[in-house]
């Protein structure tokens, strides 16, 4: 670790309250040493540890990881497999250092399409952190942007049916509370590793003023000098939130 980089980030400014991740880029790690997909993919759980120990260095109150999509069931079923049995494994090796480290995790997504034994570990890291007060964590899991604004709307849908809400009171509140993600803050930061220039389907409600940080390097190679250096890029940064900036 950089001290120096740490000490910087630290006297730059306000560092974000919440950064969320799209940890991209495990499979294209992979084929280029020749490895399968599935260890490109256990690699990146290096990674996670890195940037949850990062985190909490720099300040950060919440930590939101996009782990696995809607549209990753779409993968090949060994794929998946594989994907469930790393999710298992983290939850069964993270969770005493995650408790010891204070960090509270939360599993944000449509987890009735989750197998019995990937539920019950994801059950196990969150009642087995339950109280951390160092950093909150969200994986979100069998997560999808679209698919969480349809869900709010049919919750919403069944509270006007109820009489609990009228249709005119519907506004940002009301939907937001309807969201995986109510009663968090938005994210200020938005990371996605590898390149990429897209936010595939990822939090699309909590992303309309989130600053975004595009990284060149492959999710398995992204430490916390990495987030480091994305946290102070974002510090230097005028945040406007659509109205005209200062002269």
């Amino acid at each position: 670790m950089s001290p120096d980089r740490l000490d910087r980030l630290r006297l730059s400014g306000d560092v974000p309250a919440h950064v969320a991740i799209i940890m991209d880029g495990n499979g294209r790690w992979a084929r280029e040493r020749g490895l399968p997909r599935h260890l490109g993919h256990r690699e990146g759980m290096k990674s996670v540890r890195e940037v949850i120990e990062g985190a909490i260095d720099a300040g950060l109150e919440i930590l939101t990881l996009f782990a696995f999509s809607t549209e990753n069931w779409k993968r090949p079923a060994q794929e998946v497999s594989a994907l469930m049995g790393l999710l298992q494994l983290y939850a069964r090796k993270e969770r005493d250092e995650l408790r010891k480290q204070g960090v509270e995790v939360h599993v944000l997504g449509d987890l009735d399409r989750v197998d019995a034994a990937t539920r019950e570990a994801v059950d196990t890291i969150v009642e087995g952190t339950r109280g951390g007060r160092a950093l909150r964590l969200n994986l979100m899991i069998s997560y999808g942007g679209r698919e969480e604004l349809v869900r709010a709307s049919r919750v919403i849908a069944e509270q006007v049916q109820r009489g609990e809400v009228l249709p005119e009171e519907i506004d940002e509140t009301v939907v937001e509370g309807a969201l995986f993600t109510s009663g968090l803050p938005n994210p200020d930061l938005l990371i996605r590793t590898s390149g990429e220039y897209r936010i595939s389907n990822f939090m699309l409600w909590q992303l309309a003023y989130t600053e975004l940080y595009i990284s060149p390097v492959f999710w398995p190679d992204f430490d916390r000098e990495e987030l480091f250096e994305a946290v102070l890029d974002y510090q230097g940064r005028e945040r406007r939130f659509g109205r005209v900036g200062s002269s």
